[in-house]
Parts: structure tokens; C-alpha cells; sequence
């Protein structure tokens, strides 16, 4: 698929899996990724920015693994990151062999303050090395990005000076980045369009953009791009990655769907074309959201634009009753169009495999045989629980059941409690060791929740912090699916864990067992495997004055 042969409309670059896994707790693993990166090609995102090759053995086997698996004939272009250096280019490149469609995507710093405190080097070397290393990455592909990162802090002349460099070296696509979320829509606005009126060559590249949100302006600012010029846009699902997260794609993508008559002019199209202004398939938004959030242990708040639970919910009352007449007094989109589909009966507890998985299917899963027995036994026991199963409980136990757990980590067999207003919250766990040895141990917690992780502490010993616990329910009701999401803290690094469960004890301990494991499978990549018992650090991990829960 070539990118530019399309210049009146958008292209969405998707970096969910490169700046979006840079944020904090929300680290993947390869089989996560993959499983995101299938996702997003049902979603229709152009590019997919599958990590940064050269920073671990980990995203390079992902970024490898996704050009495999993902980066077919059909599929979407399949990029990854690499600094203005040799080796990473060398690195990306190798990984990205597989894809049909492959991009290098290189950067190097473009402001003062960068040049002065991070490169130390002149403005004169960031030029010259800029040059040689696009013409190097265009020797190994004819798809090349570059970035000037900090463009947005950048001095404007030689800020032009490099994009041209880099375009005359074999750059097809020039990426303009608001690294630190610094600029204001009019700003970014003037930026794009100084790029275009002064840089001679500009009109052999697609003009792109990358921004965060540290001011809540990244969605404005890039929609100002548009406007200007901008035909690639960089962005992540729910917002995610770096500090306050870049622009999130749902936004941007459903902006241009709800007001395509506004930007069409914009893009040389008449005022009411009907047609997209992009490739993604909205309906898969929801869903892709949703599988995000799980895998990465970020949730969506209710509030959030799009996507959050709250998004096309009506408590004034003048609302309700204008919706109720006609949904466009109060709604702009149909939540149809992103893939919410009504909490209607779908399975029962007499229901066959056949159906099953001829559901699923429908909802966008694509099971393998191993992957589907396991979610019909989580299904059947459902079923046994509740009377009525909706979409949103098939995805629940799907996702949990598909989600990739650390092999050689940790299984929780039993948990019990006993608690109550006039009681002392207790609980007994029993794990299979990594070696297959059963331990069973019990604790006492300000509660119940509190009570099962003090005990699981016990038995498996690995210090850390719990900064996060979440509970959502999945439907509305008193047997509904609670899916539970940990976040810890080992050192400087965070692991997160999620499970599912109608009893939200079972999930409580299943997400925390996770993300343990998760814990556990590093410090023994680390030659690590078992640290050092400290008390400061079980004493931490079981405070529930930390935790915040939803």
C-alpha cells in the first residue's frame, strides 16, 4: 500500500505500540503486541509503528513478529523507530524485513535546548548527520520518515534548512513533532504552514505531525494541521504514551467523521462529500479501545471523549427527554458508529461451541482451538452464574482468557476469605509454584482484597508497591462481570495485571497474581529468581491508602 498515492485524505499513523508502551506500567509483551497490532489492522490504521528495533531484544522480536504476521500484502505499512544512528537503522531494518510494506522512521533533535543540554553538538553536525542518515536508511528501503524531534521549540530557518537536507537525502515523509506538548493550535497552525511555504522541496514528502498533550491541546493542534496542510497524523488509541499521552486516535479519526463537511474543503473535496476523510473503520473503535486498555492496565476514564463509559450517557433531564425524541438533540455521533452494539442476549447456558465461536467471530475475535476451549469453559461457567450474557461479558472472558500470562510464573488454584463489619478480614491462597510445588499460606488485611494480598505476598516473596487498583464493572446488575486492574512498582519499573471475574475477590487476586508474574518473568531475565525478601517492601505492597479505585 503506498501511502501517498492518496493526498486528499488522512493518513493515520498509529505509534500505540512504540510511544504509547512508553508509558508508565504499561509495558507489553510480544504476544500483547501482537495481538494490539492485529487489532489495529482490522481498525484500518495505514502505518503502524511497531516499536523501537534497536532499544531490546524484546521490540525487535516484536517489531519482527508484527512485520510477519501483520505487515501482508493487504496490511498496513509496518515501521519502526530508530535514532539518527547506524546501528539503529541497521536494527529496524533488519527487523522489518518480513513486512510487505516496511518504513524507517529516524530523528534527531532540531531545538537549542536539545542541541545545548542533550546532543551537544553544533547546528551544523545535526544537519550533516540528518542527511547521511536518511540516504542511509533510504539504502536499505524506499519508505523513509524523519523526525526533527523538539520541531516545535526548533529556530524556523534551520528547522527548514534540515527538512529540505532530508527530503533531498530520500525522506518520504516529514514528521513534525510537538515533543513537549509545547504549542498552541494557531501556533502549530503557523508551523505547518511555514514548513510549506518554505521549504522548497516539501511537495516530494508527505507532511506529518506528532504531538502531546501536556496542555490538552494535541487533538486541537492537529486538526489545526489539517487544516493547513498536514496529511499524516501520528496518534495513539485512548491518548496514551509519553507524560500526559499524544493525540489519541478515536478523537482525531471520529472529529474528521462528525464534521468531514467542515475539513473537506480543506483536503479539495466539496463541501458535503460524503466521503471519509480516512481508511479506519470506526466500528472497530470501541472494541480496539477496550483491548488497549485491558493489555496495557490503563483505564479509560468515564469522561473521556470517544470511548469513556460516560460518552453517550444522559443524566439531566432536559437530555434524557430530548434524546428520547430525537437522539441528535443531544448526540452528535451514534454509538453504533464506534462499534458499541446494544447489551442484547446473545448465549445461553445451553449454547454449543458452534455458536460460540460463530459469535465471536462476529464481535471481531479470532480465536485459536487452544484459545477458544479455554473461553468456553470460562463461558459455560458464565453461564452457570448468570441468566442473561451480553457482548460486552463475551469480550470480558475472551480477553481474559486470550490475554498471554508468564508460563513459567506463578498459578493461583484456591482463595478463600471470611470478613464482615464485626470479623477480621482473613484470607487463605493457594499458588502452583513456577516449579509445580502447591503453597498454600494465609494473612489478615484491613479487607478482604487486602487480606488475599498479604497472603499471596507470603507465599511468593517478591517485594513491591501497590499503586493501583481498579475495579470496573463490565454490565450493569449485581452478577456482573468486575474486571480488576493492578498496577506495581518494583525499583523504577511498573507491572500490570488484569482479570475478570463475577466474583471480585477471585479477580482481584488473579489480576495481582499477573502482574507479579509479569514482575517475576523480569527478574528472572535479569538472573534474578528470587530477590531479597525486603520488609519495607511487603509492608508497601499490601497499603491500601495507595491504591485508587474506580
Amino acid at each position: 500500500m503506498n501511502t501517498q498515492t492518496q493526498p486528499d485524505r488522512i493518513i493515520i499513523f498509529d505509534t500505540t505500540l512504540r510511544d504509547g508502551e512508553q508509558s508508565p506500567g504499561a509495558t507489553l509483551n510480544v504476544d500483547e503486541k501482537l495481538m494490539i497490532a492485529r487489532q489495529l489492522a482490522r481498525l484500518g490504521v495505514d502505518v503502524i509503528e511497531a516499536g523501537f528495533a534497536f532499544a531490546s531484544p524484546g521490540d525487535f522480536e516484536a517489531v519482527q513478529k508484527i512485520a510477519q504476521t501483520v505487515g501482508i500484502e493487504s496490511g498496513p505499512v509496518i515501521c519502526s523507530l530508530a535514532r539518527a544512528i547506524r546501528q539503529d537503522i541497521k536494527a529496524a531494518a533488519e527487523a522489518l524485513k518480513p513486512a510487505a510494506h516496511a518504513r524507517i522512521h529516524t530523528f534527531i533533535s532540531t531545538s537549542d535546548i536539545h542541541l545545548q543540554y542533550q546532543l551537544k553538538k553544533s547546528r551544523g553536525e545535526v544537519l550533516a548527520i540528518a542527511e547521511d542518515m536518511v540516504a542511509y536508511a533510504k539504502s536499505f528501503m524506499p519508505d523513509v520518515e524523519f523526525s526533527p524531534m523538539d520541531a516545535g521549540r526548533s529556530e524556523l530557518e534551520f528547522l527548514y534548512q534540515v527538512l529540505e537536507r532530508a527530503i533531498a537525502a530520500g525522506a518520504t515523509t516529514i514528521n513534525i513533532p510537538d515533543t513537549v506538548g509545547y504549542t498552541t493550535p494557531s501556533e502549530f497552525g503557523d508551523l505547518i504552514r511555514g514548513i510549506r511555504e518554505n521549504v522548497p522541496n516539501i511537495s516530494n514528502a508527505v507532511l506529518s505531525v506528532h504531538g502531546h498533550n501536556d496542555l490538552g491541546l494535541a487533538v486541537a493542534n492537529f486538526l489545526e494541521a489539517v487544516k493547513n496542510g498536514a496529511r499524516q497524523l501520528e496518534c495513539t488509541i485512548n491518548g496514551i504514551g509519553e507524560r500526559a499521552g499524544n493525540a489519541a486516535l478515536e478523537e482525531l479519526v471520529m472529529a474528521l467523521h462528525v464534521r468531514r463537511q467542515y475539513f473537506n474543503p480543506y483536503l479539495g473535496r466539496s463541501v458535503g462529500s460524503e466521503e471519509p476523510l480516512t481508511n479506519i473503520d470506526t466500528r472497530q473503535i470501541y472494541k480496539t479501545s477496550r483491548l488497549v486498555s485491558n493489555l496495557t492496565g490503563m483505564l479509560i476514564q468515564p469522561n473521556k471523549a470517544i470511548v469513556g463509559s460516560n460518552a453517550f450517557a444522559h443524566e439531566s433531564g432536559i437530555h434524557q427527554d430530548g434524546v428520547l425524541k430525537n437522539k441528535l438533540t443531544y448526540e452528535i455521533m451514534d454509538a453504533h458508529s464506534i462499534g458499541i452494539s446494544d447489551n442484547h442476549i446473545v448465549l445461553g447456558k445451553h449454547s454449543g461451541r458452534n455458536a460460540f465461536r460463530t459469535r465471536l467471530k462476529e464481535l471481531g475475535f479470532d480465536l485459536s482451538e487452544q484459545e477458544l476451549n479455554r473461553a468456553f469453559v470460562r463461558f459455560k461457567d458464565l453461564a452457570d452464574k448468570k441468566k442473561e450474557i451480553s457482548d460486552w461479558d463475551l469480550e470480558a472472558i475472551v480477553k481474559d482468557e486470550t490475554q498471554t500470562q508468564v508460563t513459567d510464573g506463578y498459578r493461583l488454584e484456591r482463595v478463600q476469605v471470611s470478613c464482615g463489619d464485626h470479623a477480621c478480614p482473613t484470607a487463605t491462597v493457594t499458588l502452583r509454584t513456577p516449579s509445580g510445588e502447591e503453597l498454600t499460606d494465609a494473612a489478615i488485611g484491613t479487607g478482604p482484597v487486602d487480606a488475599v494480598y498479604r497472603a499471596i505476598n507470603r507465599v511468593v516473596e517478591v517485594p513491591n508497591q501497590l499503586i493501583e487498583f481498579s475495579v470496573q464493572s463490565v454490565t450493569a446488575g449485581i452478577d456482573a462481570i468486575g474486571e480488576v486492574t493492578i498496577r506495581l512498582q518494583y525499583g523504577e519499573r511498573i507491572f500490570s495485571g488484569h482479570a475478570a471475574n463475577t466474583d471480585i475477590i477471585v479477580a482481584s487476586a488473579q489480576a495481582y497474581t499477573n502482574a507479579l508474574n509479569r514482575l517475576y518473568s523480569v527478574l528472572q531475565q535479569q538472573g534474578q529468581s528470587q530477590p531479597e525478601r525486603e520488609s519495607s517492601g511487603m509492608e508497601k505492597a499490601s497499603d491500601p491508602s495507595i491504591a485508587t479505585v474506580h
